[in-house]
């Protein structure tokens, strides 16, 4: 059974979501804090992203129910044994209603009724938008961290976060 909301319908992703991909992908706002920090290209969304997050592993595109309309992503994403990687990506047209917290709160029961014993989320540390979203649906901060990366992203000499929950 797919995670849904009373507002949202969560389907899996497939070949068909390509444009809306390259959509949020390519939005600079959406990628910010993520990765490089840089807008994804159609060609990669096609290339690398996809091939990752199609056919039902732990990634969902998330549909307004009202509308029908593409807002994001969200992920559920197995990370160990029990555990799994909690994420999300919405498009800026749609921030500030609530949606994060909303898809986010139904992955994390999702993954209680599957079986899962925890759910981990990690963010930039300046990320504050998404780490209030990981706290509204439950998880606590672990740690801050500092990772290596290739490429400089504003704010990254502040860390990583990583936030966790047992179920």
């Amino acid at each position: 059974m797919l995670p849904e909301t009373d507002r949202l319908a969560l389907r899996p992703i497939d070949e068909s979501y390509v444009d809306a991909l390259a959509w949020l992908l390519g939005e600079p706002r959406v990628m910010r804090f993520i990765e490089d920090g840089k807008p994804v290209s159609r060609a990669d969304v096609e290339r690398v992203v996809l091939p990752k997050v199609a056919g039902g592993r732990g990634w969902w595109a998330a549909h307004e129910k009202a509308t029908g309309a593409f807002i994001g992503w969200f992920e559920l994403s197995p990370a160990g044994e029990g555990v799994a990687e909690l994420g999300y990506r919405l498009h800026p047209d749609f921030w500030g209603r609530g949606y994060a917290t909303e898809g986010a709160s139904a992955l994390v029961a999702h993954g209680s009724a599957a079986g899962l014993r925890r759910v981990v989320a990690y963010a930039m540390a300046v990320n504050t938008g998404s780490r209030r979203v990981l706290e509204k649906v439950g998880l606590r901060h672990v740690r801050t961290f500092h990772e290596e990366w290739p490429d400089y992203v504003e704010g990254a000499e502040h860390g990583d976060v990583e936030y966790a929950l047992d179920l």
